[in-house]
């Protein structure tokens, strides 16, 4: 790790609250893929259906689409450390319902899609406010640095813990996952308490009054470096990220295998995942045109993966997927955190959270069906057509966006003396 200009590759880990933080979430995101795997193949034994499937995680991600921009005024109007506590208290009690339903054999479909929408609403609130806590935790210069570490470490949870499940499926069982993400939940619990809160770089509390909410969709419809990535992740994030859909099939229906090619399939996303959000976290800039950079380069990987048939090369291909869809997600979260005033932060990564996970529940019973009756294959195709449209979006928007909006300077600079700033608060 360099340490010299605050530059590196993993300079926001200097922050000793971020490295707190970050281990805290690196274990309970293994126990997250574990339950998203296991959930999606619990939802196949119960129904063998892809239709099915698709509605279980719209399920799940219809309240980020509808509550999603109040989640974020909460955000902002709240004290983020707090909050966080008790979200990820609730997703814990919930992983422990499921898996204690599941591994009583007492688990029906309509319970599954209850507790899925009991966590999508949940998430509603969690998401914009892990998001927005980052910031508060390592100060703007290590911004950038920090939510592309933030999803290296999702993906390396990503490629762990599907194979975990995989294997513990197979084994003993798909209610140990749940029970085992529900458990994790301790790690990210325990670091939230233990951080130094004096080192925190709070955002002033947005004071409660009306209009809150439709002053925060203003803001972003007069800002075109806003609204155009916003508008690019709808189109990806409805039908290219569906994948709790189309990799279980893919990996039943394409490759004929179980629960382990499954595991298989997801952790090799996850690797390239790691490899993407580790590039950039060292090399890569913010903006609307590496942004539509990066679109490209997951259109292409994605129908890489759609027209490949022979597993060792869907493996690659997939592992292109995880690479290209990290570098989208981080280059576009990080575009609107640094564009983003910070009295607006909270509801514009809400809004964020509502393109990407709240538009599942309009892709994922598209994309379930797609892949369903034409194959899993044309489910990726799919997704790849929806990149291009944006990169086609994003270009039209281009001229609209004011230049230093195209370029965003995101490499850390030197750390001011502590008296000055709270950088290393994290």
């Amino acid at each position: 790790m360099s340490r010299r200009g605050g530059r590196g590759t993993f300079a926001a880990l200097r922050v000793p609250n971020f490295r707190l933080y970050f281990a805290g979430q690196a274990v309970s995101l293994v126990g997250t893929w574990m339950q998203a795997v296991a959930q999606s193949w619990l939802v196949l034994q119960l129904t063998g259906s892809g239709t099915a499937l698709g509605l279980v995680v719209a399920a799940q991600f219809l309240p980020v689409l509808l509550l999603g921009p109040y989640g974020g005024l909460i955000a902002d109007r709240a004290d983020k450390r707090r909050l966080l506590l008790t979200t990820q208290a609730a997703l814990a009690f919930l992983a422990l319902l499921l898996g204690l339903l599941t591994a009583t054999h007492l688990v029906r479909l309509w319970m599954v899609v209850l507790l899925a929408v009991a966590l999508g609403t949940v998430n509603a609130v969690d998401n914009p406010t892990r998001q927005t806590f980052v910031p508060e935790v390592v100060g703007p210069h290590l911004l950038r640095n920090a939510v592309s570490l933030n999803s290296v470490m999702t993906n390396a949870a990503r490629a762990i813990g599907p194979a975990l499940a995989g294997v513990l499926i197979a084994s003993v069982g798909v209610g140990v996952c749940f029970l085992a993400n529900a458990a994790s939940f301790a790690a990210v619990l325990l670091a939230l308490r233990l951080m130094r809160t004096d080192r925190l770089q709070p955002s002033p509390a947005l004071q409660k009054a009306p209009g809150q909410l439709v002053a925060g969709l203003r803001y972003v419809r007069g800002i075109a470096g806003l609204w155009a990535p916003l508008a690019m992740m709808a189109l990806i994030g409805t039908l290219a990220y569906e994948f709790q859909v189309v990799i279980p099939l893919l990996a039943r229906t394409g490759a004929h295998g179980d629960a382990r090619t499954y595991g298989f399939m997801a952790s090799a996303m996850g690797l390239g995942a790691v490899a993407g959000g580790l590039a950039v976290a060292a090399y890569g800039r913010a903006g609307a045109v590496p942004l539509i950079g990066a679109a490209a380069s997951f259109a292409a990987a994605l129908t890489a993966a759609a027209v490949t048939s022979w597993l060792p090369v869907e493996l690659v291909a997939l592992a292109c997927v995880g690479v290209g869809g990290t570098v989208f997600l981080a280059t576009g979260n990080a575009t609107l955190q640094l564009v983003a005033d910070p009295s607006f932060r909270g509801r514009v990564m809400a809004l964020w959270s509502v393109t990407f996970l709240g538009s599942t529940p309009v892709g994922g019973p598209i994309v379930g069906a797609v892949a369903e009756h034409l194959g899993p294959r044309a489910g990726l195709g799919l997704g790849a057509a929806a990149c291009l449209a944006a990169v086609v979006l994003g270009l039209l928007a281009l001229p609209r966006i004011p230049p230093r909006h195209r370029f965003l300077e995101t490499r850390a600079a030197p750390d001011p003396p502590p008296a000055l700033t709270q950088t290393d608060r994290t």
